[in-house]
Order: structure tokens, then C-alpha cells, then sequence
């Protein structure tokens, strides 16, 4: 199971030393400021460990996010606090080591069952997706299920299925969600056509340079079920292209 728990943000403290005059003690003036200088040094260490705690715990809390339903906070609390004392917990060190492999198998098998379920979901959707989209104007599905229109139709070349090129893209699942851009970026990207996923071999193979078309690539052109975060398992995916030029 991936690592869920990040490690705890351990703060050093930065010593300095100033050297002072030797002098003699100037009466009860200077007593009490410097009674009031040490209150107020001590509030302020006080105060900056109560953040220095409150930044570790929102850390730890993101970390523990995808298992939350499985804590008790109290529970983990008394544990941190008898940890910290030195004193026993309610788990001996075996007892705990026995129940963290156990723990593990289940939220495995408890992500591979969520991840199953989101699989057969994102599929039905794609294919249902799929099967009214081609029926739209100037949507057209090639042999083997990529469909694509043409936005802007190039005058160029059309690149060979080795040949490198540069585009502009962006992407999106069916429900809008942006996964990659290279606008966002500020800057085309190139790429082998025989090294990404088939949907963009082939879609951009049909491109003449300076074409712009959207495509829209059913899961097994795509990641599959196995998917690529943020991508899910089983997911159609969306994109526009610009092919801005063969790059060999």
C-alpha cells in the first residue's frame, strides 16, 4: 500500500550569542524589565510552538486524509502523547507491528475494490458518451473507435507514425476536468507518435501541419484500466491538437 503517512516536520532551534560589556547590576529598574523581557520571550516560545504544532497537525491530518474513516483521532492522540512520555500504549510494539500488516492488506484491498467500481463506471459512461457523440455533426469514428473533428484543417504535411512533432494540446475527461495543457504552460510540446498512447498516434497521424482537431479517444486507445493519475481506470478522454509542425 502507498505510503500514506508523510514524516513529522522536526524545527531545529537556531542559537546566537551576543557579547555584552561586563557591568554591575543597576538596581530594581533594571530587575523588572528584565523580569517583563524574560515573560514576554517565554509567551512568545509558547506561542510559536503552539504553531509550530498546529502546522505539523494540518500536515499530518492532509496525510491521513484518504484513511480518515479508519482513525480515531483521540485514540492516535493518546498514542502520540504516551509515545512522547515514553509511556505504554494500548498496543505492545509486536502487537502493533502484526495489526500495520494487516491494516495495509485491508486498505489494499479496499482501494482495489474502489478503484474496480470507478473502472466499470468511467467505462459505461465512455461508451455511452461515445455512442451519441458519433452521431453529431462533423464527428467522425475511424476503425478502430477514435473519434475526432476537424476545427481547423492544415494545408501541411501529415506526419509519419515515427516522426516527432510539436503541438499544442490540452485535455480534459468527459465531465471537464483538465488533466494537461500545454497552453497552461506557455509553450508547445513535442512528441514521438510511437511513444504516446494509441489514440494520439493515430489521431495525429490523420493531421496536416497547422490542423487543429479535437479528439475524443475511448479508454482502450487511451490508459486502459489501469489509468495514469490523475486519470482514472477505464477513462474516454478529450482533447484539442493543434499540429503546429513535424519536428525531424
Amino acid at each position: 500500500m502507498p505510503s500514506v503517512i508523510r514524516s513529522a516536520v522536526l524545527m531545529t532551534a537556531i542559537a546566537c550569542s551576543m557579547s555584552c560589556t561586563a557591568q554591575a547590576p543597576s538596581g530594581k529598574a533594571d530587575e523588572a524589565k528584565d523580569a517583563k523581557a524574560g515573560t514576554a520571550a517565554g509567551a512568545t516560545a509558547a506561542n510559536d510552538k503552539q504553531r509550530n504544532s498546529t502546522m505539523i497537525g494540518m500536515d499530518i491530518a492532509k496525510s491521513l486524509d484518504p484513511i480518515k474513516d479508519e482513525i480515531d483521532v483521540d485514540a492516535l492522540a493518546a498514542a502520540i502523547k504516551a509515545s512522547f512520555a515514553g509511556k505504554p500504549t494500548k498496543l505492545t510494539p509486536a502487537e502493533a507491528e502484526k495489526l500495520r500488516a494487516e491494516f495495509g492488506a485491508k486498505m489494499q484491498a479496499k482501494m482495489a475494490k474502489k478503484a474496480s467500481e470507478q473502472g466499470e463506471k468511467n467505462l459505461k459512461e465512455g461508451q455511452a458518451f461515445l455512442a451519441a457523440n458519433k452521431t453529431k455533426p462533423g464527428v467522425r469514428t475511424t476503425a478502430s473507435g477514435l473519434q475526432y473533428q476537424v476545427i481547423r484543417q492544415g494545408t501541411g504535411p501529415t506526419p509519419k507514425p515515427t516522426d516527432k512533432v510539436r503541438v499544442h494540446y490540452s485535455g480534459t475527461l468527459l465531465d471537464g476536468t483538465k488533466f494537461d495543457s500545454s497552453y497552461d504552460r506557455g509553450e508547445p510540446a513535442e512528441f514521438a507518435l510511437n511513444q504516446v498512447i494509441p489514440g494520439w498516434s493515430e489521431g495525429v497521424a490523420l493531421m496536416p501541419v497547422n490542423s487543429k482537431y479535437k479528439f475524443w479517444i475511448p479508454s482502450d486507445l487511451a490508459y486502459g484500466p489501469n489509468g495514469q493519475p490523475p486519470i482514472g481506470a477505464n477513462a474516454t478522454l478529450v482533447f484539442d491538437v493543434e499540429l503546429m509542425g513535424i519536428v525531424n
